[in-house]
């Protein structure tokens, strides 16, 4: 009878398994963090407080501290009407005389320049964080990044405002109906830059409203009215000879700049996001920021 053997099967017992080294472990680390920074999460009152008044006080610095190239702002102001009038688009001045000859309205809307841009503005922000608290920092940062593009081109493109441009008589509505309707007209007129007509953020934050409101609000009359809001918004910075045609355009490119800005970093468009938050710990920055306060006290 032939032998039977009996083989067994060996287990290398000195092979290890893969050990992370310490470069992997910092990226893993820092690919962490950076999901952690991404993702939505229910936003803070009081931060969020801080953080725009912070931020709008920056802005207002820095846009009236721009250097006022009255110069360049008024040479500026003729290329780009004479670029209007090549693209049979120079109206402003038609629109700008026609709508002055009515009083009531042209007084209604120095005011609505002067307040709906910054009530309405802030009347979105808390509507999306009070009923969509998980867009609400994507939608914030398109905002942010808009603005903070603007002031990129009030520095490189100073521009005069149609109403002082000399020859083409156009009519400064603020000063000839004495109304209070614009921070660079009347007696405001020192407390900012005249020459930062370029781009619009009056297009720029309306428009960001208006789409805002479309995308998000359910009731169709609600959604209309956010459309509504930029294309009136248009009609006044032209009638109140506050902007060109061409300042609304350059408003709507910073727009889709700050889109771009925060679509590439939450990898959707707000109104893709969902509306309430994923996390609820505090956002990182927030974090450390408030770390760095209990820490010196």
């Amino acid at each position: 009878m032939g032998e039977s053997s009996v083989k067994t099967l060996e287990t290398p017992t000195g092979v290890s398994s893969p050990t992370v080294t310490e470069n992997e472990a910092r990226r893993e680390s820092g690919h962490a963090l950076l999901d952690r920074m991404r993702a939505p999460r229910r936003p803070r009152i009081w931060f969020e407080i801080l953080l725009i008044a912070v931020s709008y006080w920056t802005y207002s610095l820095i846009r009236n501290a721009v250097p006022e190239q009255k110069t360049a702002a008024l040479a500026n102001a003729d290329w780009i009407w004479s670029v209007e009038g090549r693209l049979g688009i120079a109206v402003e001045s038609t629109v700008n005389h026609a709508i002055n000859s009515v009083t009531w309205l042209i007084v209604g809307m120095n005011y609505y320049y002067a307040t709906l841009h910054f009530i309405v503005t802030i009347g979105v922000l808390v509507w999306i964080y009070r009923f969509h608290p998980g867009r609400y920092a994507a939608t914030r940062m398109v905002l942010f990044a808009t603005t903070g593009v603007a002031l990129v081109g009030y520095y490189l493109y100073p521009l005069a405002p149609p109403r002082l441009m000399t020859g083409e008589h156009f009519v400064d509505t603020v000063l000839v109906h004495h109304t209070w309707g614009s921070m660079a007209s009347g007696n405001l007129k020192q407390m900012s830059n005249q020459y930062a007509a370029m781009p619009s953020m009056h297009i720029g934050w309306s428009l960001w409203c208006g789409l805002t409101i479309f995308a998000i609000a359910s009731a169709p009359w609600v959604r209309i009215l956010g459309l509504l809001y930029p294309a009136a918004t248009l009609v006044v910075i032209v009638a109140t000879a506050n902007h060109f045609w061409l300042d609304a355009v350059g408003g709507m490119l910073c727009l889709a700049f700050g889109y771009a800005v925060s679509r590439s970093w939450y990898g959707a468009l707000p109104h893709h996001l969902p509306r309430e938050p994923r996390a609820t710990d505090r956002h990182p920055a927030a974090e450390a920021l408030l770390n760095r306060f209990r820490s010196r006290a």
